[in-house]
């Protein structure tokens, strides 16, 4: 097979192959895969926007059942600084999010028995009776424990969770869908078939969600490229995914020890990612894992977002990595790149561009 032919079809509406996709992974020069994830990303986006949202991310508990190797963050209920937020706490960090603009809130946390659907729906229904405020939030393997801790299907407490007022999901607990690593790095977690099921769930009584990747925790390219086949086959079957998020593992803090994933392979997987997934609109970088130089590249690499001003981001914070973002820095390094900064919703709807 020839690269050069290969991305030139592809470049013409041809859908990727899962032999193409390993073989231009293996052998595709990275300007080559970078120029045609660029030529897909602007047929797209002629505009030149490069989009970002305002947010923060609320852990609403760090104890969870779940203990998953590469977890930094999660605390056993009797450990010290084990916690459960309190609803002053909560609007407190709600208020300073709004007053720095934020229009989406990221309400996550571990797997924590003590707390049923009932607590969410009180949270979910307060927060929205105060705030005219996006609620996208809780990953799939919470809403699972959250449906099975109160004795209800996966699809009835979305439904109620809903009704309460959570907008949309974000793709977390996603890690890579290949059960071989999954029982590997998170064996007490919900399998592939349970998180495709989530999302499945979710599409169809009409909420929108995100789909990610953690890579780099012993995976192999046939595991990702099993991930990527998972979402573009959902996707075609719902057309639910906004977008496909994806990061490399950190190490630190965990008993997960494996050597940070090179930038070049980051980089490489991206741009495959933007041709192999025709079928997503938007293709999101990660300044939070990667920093902000690796962020800006991104943008040459086929990605039209750059994701959140995260106002808060414990998860990460945890395994020792920090890469802090602003908005005037980020307005800053989209126009480094060539692009016209944009501020989002979490429905990818343009609020401001600018020039």
């Amino acid at each position: 097979m020839n690269c050069e032919h290969i991305l030139h079809d592809i470049s013409q509406g041809k859908v990727m192959s899962d032999e193409e996709f390993i073989h231009l992974f293996q052998n595709a020069e990275l300007i080559s895969l970078a120029q045609a994830a660029d030529e897909m990303r602007t047929r797209r986006f002629p505009s030149g926007l490069v989009t970002f949202v305002i947010d923060r991310n609320i852990n609403y508990t760090n104890i969870c059942t779940c203990q998953c190797k590469f977890c930094a963050f999660y605390r056993n209920k009797e450990d010290a600084d084990a916690y459960v937020i309190d609803e002053k706490l909560l609007y407190q960090k709600i208020d300073e999010a709004l007053a720095q603009g934020a229009t989406q809130l990221m309400i996550q946390g571990g797997l924590n028995p003590d707390l049923s659907i009932e607590y969410y729906e009180r949270m979910f229904v307060g927060i929205k009776e105060k705030y005219a405020v996006t609620i996208h939030s809780l990953t799939a393997p919470e809403v699972v424990f959250i449906a099975k801790n109160s004795g209800l299907s996966v699809e009835d407490a979305l439904i109620r969770l809903r009704k309460s007022g959570l907008d949309s999901l974000p793709g977390g607990g996603a890690e890579i869908l290949h059960d071989d690593i999954r029982k590997k790095i998170s064996p007490n977690k919900i399998n592939t078939e349970q998180w495709l099921s989530v999302m499945r769930s979710a599409h169809k009584i009409g909420m929108k969600t995100t789909a990610t990747m953690m890579m780099g925790a012993g995976e192999n390219i046939e595991h990702r490229l099993a991930h990527l086949r998972h979402i573009r086959d959902l996707q075609e079957e719902t057309q639910g995914f906004r977008a496909f998020i994806c990061w490399t593992y950190q190490p630190g803090n965990s008993m997960l020890e494996i050597d940070k994933i090179s930038t070049s392979v980051y980089l490489r997987f991206l741009a495959l990612a933007r041709l192999y997934l025709h079928n997503i609109e938007h293709i999101q970088g990660s300044f939070v894992t990667q920093g902000t130089g690796v962020g800006q590249l991104s943008l040459y690499f086929g990605c039209d977002d750059l994701g959140s001003i995260m106002l808060e981001e414990n998860v990460v914070r945890a395994t020792g990595t920090v890469n802090n973002m602003y908005v005037e820095k980020m307005k800053k390094i989209i126009r480094e790149a060539g692009k016209t900064p944009a501020l989002r919703d979490t429905e990818y709807k343009v609020l401001q561009v600018f020039p």
